[in-house]
């Protein structure tokens, strides 16, 4: 499999550090299973300049994309470009007969997003989206406990993410900064776990006194979930103090019990037990670790997903058309703060 990186920023380090050190991928790398055949930036000393940062110095660096794909028939593209180049960027991947793996967001706005995976099932090519933190060991444990109905069925879960990070930049100058740049995490993961969609959505957004980002820095969201599943929000970017977890804090509750989880590595389950009462004796049951690893790589798993997809012809799990419903709840969540109304979000 050739592959040809795009956008050589910061977040790319990421995804090198993936591909050359990771076992999942780097094995693929040492048999010839997986071959970076080119980094492309719009300014191509960025691009060399990545190059030696990341000891990858025998790779061609291109300047534009049509170029490098004519010099090097890569079979995808890991598109790590800003979102606003995004749409051209994976509309000249697909169109050229390669399959695409992008950063999230997948696309600026939900117009982009549809049109994007239109495009992508025309072209008989697979576009999906890094959403990498639904690999991540605590997402994937839930998630099968959930699934277990040791709970029994859910009926709610509930997310705060409190951090005051100061990152300069364009992040504190944009509008809706945290259900932009941060929030699809945390509403992903929460399809992750809940393994049900969206609904509709009502939310209220701030930017509170102190903040030092110039917009939305915080907000407030309750999710109508299918299965009668409700999902609450409450997230800002500019509470200094104890923090979360990047991944935040959550409770899911369901029918026999809840299990609490701190973003890292506790995560505690208790089930109500004896005979009715007005508070419930409870006990403490094991939240299962998993069986299999291969999972919980973040970037290295998605990537591994991906390729597995390309060579069997299967959908991987964040394929566009499954993506798209965590970037809904991004931009209903934006919709929904701006009109004070209720959105919905099972429009096509």
């Amino acid at each position: 499999m050739r592959a040809l990186l795009v956008g050589c920023g910061a977040m790319a380090a990421g995804w090198t550090r993936a591909v050359t050190t990771n076992p999942l991928l780097s094995d693929k790398l040492q048999t010839g299973k997986l071959t970076l055949c080119g980094l492309v930036d719009r300014d191509a000393n960025v691009a060399a300049q990545f190059a030696r940062a990341q000891n990858l110095v025998d790779i061609p660096v291109f300047g534009d994309l049509e170029t490098a794909i004519a010099a090097t028939s890569p079979d995808c593209v890991f598109d790590v470009t800003p979102p606003d180049v995004r749409p051209a960027v994976v509309t000249t991947a697909l169109k050229a007969g390669l399959h695409v793996l992008s950063e999230k967001p997948m696309a600026p706005d939900m117009h982009a997003a549809r049109g994007l995976c239109s495009l992508a099932a025309n072209s008989g090519r697979l576009f999906a989206v890094t959403q990498n933190r639904r690999y991540k060991r605590g997402v994937r444990r839930i998630e099968a406990f959930v699934k277990s109905g040791t709970l029994g069925p859910l009926t709610s879960l509930h997310a705060e993410f409190f951090m005051g990070p100061h990152f300069g930049g364009f992040r504190e100058e944009m509008e809706h900064a945290l259900l932009l740049d941060m929030a699809i995490h945390h509403f992903d993961a929460a399809r992750c776990m809940a393994g049900e969609e969206p609904l509709a959505v009502l939310c209220h957004e701030t930017n509170p006194q102190g903040s030092w980002y110039a917009h939305g820095a915080s907000a407030a969201a309750i999710f109508e979930m299918s299965g009668g599943v409700t999902f609450t929000y409450s997230g800002s970017w500019c509470a200094e103090g104890t923090p979360t977890s990047w991944d935040a804090s959550w409770r899911l509750v369901g029918t026999k019990g809840m299990l609490t989880w701190d973003g890292e590595d506790a995560l505690c389950a208790t089930l109500a037990t004896g005979e009715p009462a007005f508070l419930r004796e409870t006990r403490t049951v094991e939240v299962p670790e998993l069986k299999d690893d291969r999972r919980v790589q973040e970037h290295a798993s998605v990537i591994a997903d991906f390729l597995q997809a390309v060579e069997t012809g299967t959908a991987p799990e964040t394929v566009c058309t499954d993506n798209i419903h965590s970037l809904a709840m991004v931009f209903g969540a934006i919709d929904s703060a701006r009109s004070g109304r209720r959105i919905s979000l099972t429009k096509d």
